[in-house]
């Protein structure tokens, strides 16, 4: 086992000496030591029932026969980060979660770690430790948080952000908003619709990381106290068998993600992490493919933003493995591919039925032929710009109309809020990308600004940023290559025509060759906004979003 490194021998007595301080046993000495990976915090809504998930995964090890030892990993809730300085210190936790995680476990030879995340980052950042780590590794997550109920249907998140927006038009009160507030959120758990947290936590079940259920069971049922027992259980099975990361991330596991991604209409910051989590296992995933596998997946789901249907009722609904069953009827998915189940994709879903054709569209019936997720291309986004198509409203799959552009989210939020956008605008946030922010801010306030003041259908939003999963509408984002570093969202200027059209994958502003090259000849880099601490280091190091915002040695 890894962890004879700090167990066996003459030269580790000191070893067991501190093993001895633990309080372990000369049994335990002898049996696989686990790694626990708690994500708990008490500021996190998403975190606060992680302390209950990582009790239950520890006694699933001891019924197994292996030794757990807890350490914690960092979380930002992205909904208290949003719309401040707060937003540009979440994208950047990934990185270091992966990398504490990294240094825990071979600092003390862990044969195996069981993580157990739940909101945005942690999904990833710990994803992306276990493909570097490359030990036998399985997660659990905290769940989803139950949907809110306000004037007799359901509410989540984004629902409130909408609401401070209506309140700024005008149509909603004071009163109104104060029943939102107290009612959208009303247990622990990532919040209720198709969200970063949740994509991400459906996606490690198409990965192959997760049992099933770990997408989808809502964070307050006992039913995922049982997931965290079986979780922990199966870790001591797979270090048995030697069944690790690599083995089943490998770029099939990927593509069937992509596929599960675009059938689930997932947030689109799994454009941003399933290539940061790729690169760590060895796997190239440009996000050119996405549209490749999106032209021949159909869109089976419509969860919150998008739709009407939230995170509990896709697990009643039978969940991820329902949704991959529907996929494989036309032969979507690679089935053959190993799982932490210690099965495969095949074996795990056979069986899995549709118990709702409302929420998971079957497969002969979706939204549409097409997949969630479109990446676009054009003299704007050069490399690749992002918008979650399943939910923009059709009269927006193509639009033209007149540049506003901001170099800063809070300029364009005062210029929403003040009424200065008007139907048919295509409104420009730059500046705002992993170097530019720095930390790639996401724009729900922008985008919730727009819809609660009814512009959603008539107004585009494009930035270098990135975009909440809660956000909806056409919103285009990790335009790449990003202002900062002179990509053409840099030489935008107010009033240009720009030009977008979902359906042919295209992104373009309207100008002569003469006059971009001008403008490109005139722009200079700006000063960075930060110059000191991490935020300063990151930016230094990272890459645009097309390449998942990866950080370069």
């Amino acid at each position: 086992m890894k962890s004879d490194a700090v167990k066996k021998g003459m030269q580790q007595a000191p070893h067991r000496s501190l093993f001895n301080a633990l309080g372990l046993t000369d049994e335990e000495m002898g049996k696989p030591l686990i790694g626990i990976v708690n994500s708990y915090n008490e500021i996190v809504p998403g975190h606060m029932n992680l302390d209950k998930i990582t009790e239950a995964v520890k006694m699933g090890v001891a019924l197994a026969g292996g030794v757990p030892r807890e350490f914690p990993a960092i979380a930002v809730c992205d909904g208290i980060a949003m719309g401040h300085v707060g937003m540009k210190y979440s994208l950047v936790t990934r990185d270091l979660i992966a990398d504490s995680t990294e240094c825990m476990a071979m600092a003390h030879q862990f044969d195996a770690l069981v993580c157990i995340p739940n909101c945005d980052k942690n999904v990833p950042g710990l994803l992306m430790a276990a493909a570097r780590l490359n030990i036998p590794t399985i997660f659990v997550s905290g769940g989803p948080m139950l949907a809110g109920h306000v004037k007799n249907q359901k509410r989540s998140l984004s629902s409130m952000f909408e609401a401070v927006g209506s309140y700024s038009a005008g149509t909603m009160t004071e009163e109104d908003v104060y029943e939102f507030e107290c009612k959208t959120c009303p247990t622990a758990g990532s919040c209720s619709g198709m969200y970063t947290a949740n994509s991400m936590n459906c996606l490690t079940e198409a990965l192959g990381m997760g049992l099933q259920g770990n997408g989808t069971i809502p964070a307050v049922y006992s039913e995922r106290i049982k997931l965290a027992k079986h979780a922990g259980m199966k870790i001591v099975e797979l270090v048995q068998k030697n069944i690790r990361p690599r083995d089943i991330m490998t770029e099939k596991a990927f593509h069937n993600a992509l596929t599960v991604d675009m059938a689930l209409g997932c947030s689109t910051n799994s454009m941003l992490h399933l290539p940061a989590i790729a690169h760590e296992a060895g796997v190239e995933l440009n996000v050119d493919i996405a549209n490749a596998i999106s032209a021949k997946t159909p869109n089976l789901c419509h969860l919150a933003p998008a739709g009407p249907t939230y995170m509990e009722d896709l697990n009643e609904a039978g969940g991820v493995y329902a949704v991959m069953n529907e996929l494989n009827k036309k032969g979507l998915l690679y089935t053959d591919l190993m799982t932490v189940s210690g099965k495969t994709v095949a074996e795990n879903i056979e069986g899995c039925v549709n118990r709702n054709p409302e929420v998971i569209r079957p497969i002969e019936n979706p939204y549409s032929q097409t997949g969630g997720i479109a990446v676009l291309k054009g003299n704007l986004a050069p490399d690749s710009g992002v918008v979650k198509r399943s939910a923009v409203v059709p009269e927006m799959m193509v639009h033209e109309g007149p540049a506003r552009v901001f170099d800063c989210e809070e300029d364009a939020i005062e210029a929403i809020k003040s009424g200065k956008i008007v139907a048919g605008d295509v409104v420009v946030i730059r500046y705002e990308g992993p170097k530019g922010g720095p930390g790639m801010r996401e724009m729900l306030n922008p985008t919730s600004a727009i819809a609660g003041m009814g512009l959603g259908s008539s107004v585009a939003l494009i930035t270098d940023g990135r975009f909440s999963g809660a956000s909806r509408g056409a919103s285009i984002g990790h335009v790449s290559p990003e202002a900062a570093v002179g990509g053409p969202i840099a030489f935008v200027e107010e009033g240009d025509i720009i030009k977008i059209n979902i359906p042919e994958n295209t992104l373009d502003f309207v100008i002569s060759e003469e006059e971009f090259e001008r403008r490109k000849a005139n722009w200079q880099p700006r000063e960075p906004k930060v110059k000191t601490g991490y935020l300063a280091r990151y930016a230094k190091m990272v890459t645009s979003g097309n390449r998942g915002a990866i950080l370069e040695v």
